[in-house]
């Protein structure tokens, strides 16, 4: 059996698959400042132990954290219904959003007009992705006119339920 060695130096590709994420989602974390990471010539490499204290931070959600991503789920099963008509509605709700926002904002806001303009399958992998960068897109997303209130209150209501059985079991 292999030993794991915490100094090890990984490439994106190897944190990328640890993580269960793209190679450029690590990229942009190191280009963000979330994961460390030195240079091997022209090439990124980041230390296995940094690496699971990403994936062991993305585990544990807050109370939150948990509610944002359900329903960013509910909306996802109604954006994957109907793709066009609410990726339509995210873009133009993603310009109002773009006039009033500042500073950090304005680059989730950009991812979030990256997203759109690809395929709707990685769109609905991102929004609903548990990690911080998840977290922090969900802060800044340009869909929440998609639930009505009614169903947001009954998402909210089935959150309450899930997360009520989740804290006793």
């Amino acid at each position: 059996m292999a030993v794991l060695n915490a100094d090890e130096r990984l490439t994106t590709g190897e944190a990328a698959k640890l993580l269960s994420c793209s190679r450029q989602h690590v990229v942009d974390m190191c280009v963000e400042g979330l994961l460390p990471f030195t240079w091997a010539g022209r090439h990124r490499r980041v230390l296995r132990r940094d690496v699971e204290a990403v994936r062991r931070g993305s585990e544990e959600l807050s109370r939150s954290e948990r509610r944002s991503l359900w329903l960013a789920h509910v909306v996802a099963g109604k954006l994957l219904l109907d793709p066009d008509r609410y990726a339509v509605e995210a873009r133009l709700q993603l310009e109002r959003m773009r006039r009033s926002a500042r500073g950090r904002a304005l680059a989730w806001l950009d991812d979030w007009g990256r997203l759109l303009d690809g395929p709707v399958d990685q769109l609905v992998a991102r929004m609903t992705e548990r990690s911080s960068r998840g977290c922090d897109l969900r802060q800044n997303s340009p869909f929440a006119h998609v639930l009505s209130s009614r169903e947001r209150e009954a998402a909210l209501a089935a959150f309450v339920r899930h997360d009520a059985q989740r804290s006793n079991g």
